[in-house]
């Protein structure tokens, strides 16, 4: 596997601590670096004012959905994507546009959604 050649800054909501692990580890293979772990939207609200250029977001998480982060996150222009078993149809229309790894994921499918500096 081929180490990226620029490292990206990213957070991980998810409530699953397995699949969070998982996440992180396919990232940091990369040399990509994953600047936090959240399980709650209100985790990943704190966080907001850290700087990261790129987020993975379960929908559900323990505290509700990341729907409102996703919007916050849109608004000040940073990609994300979602890795979630919800269907693409449930996602609020506002967020229609964003892309989606359908759980359970292939490490490509997550690889393939970081942007590339």
């Amino acid at each position: 596997m081929k180490v990226s050649d620029v490292s990206v800054r990213i957070l991980i909501c998810e409530d699953n601590p397995l699949i969070a692990l998982d996440l992180q580890a396919i990232v940091e293979s990369e040399g990509h670096e994953v600047v936090g772990v959240c399980e709650s939207a209100a985790a990943a609200r704190e966080r907001l004012s850290e700087p990261f250029d790129f987020a993975l977001l379960d929908v559900d998480l323990v505290d509700g959905t990341s729907f409102e982060l996703a919007q916050t996150l849109q608004a000040r222009g940073v990609p994300y994507v979602f890795v979630t078993a919800m269907r693409p149809k449930d996602i609020p229309e506002d967020l229609r546009d964003a892309r989606v790894v359908a759980k359970p994921y292939r490490e490509d499918a997550i690889l393939a959604t970081l942007p590339q500096h």
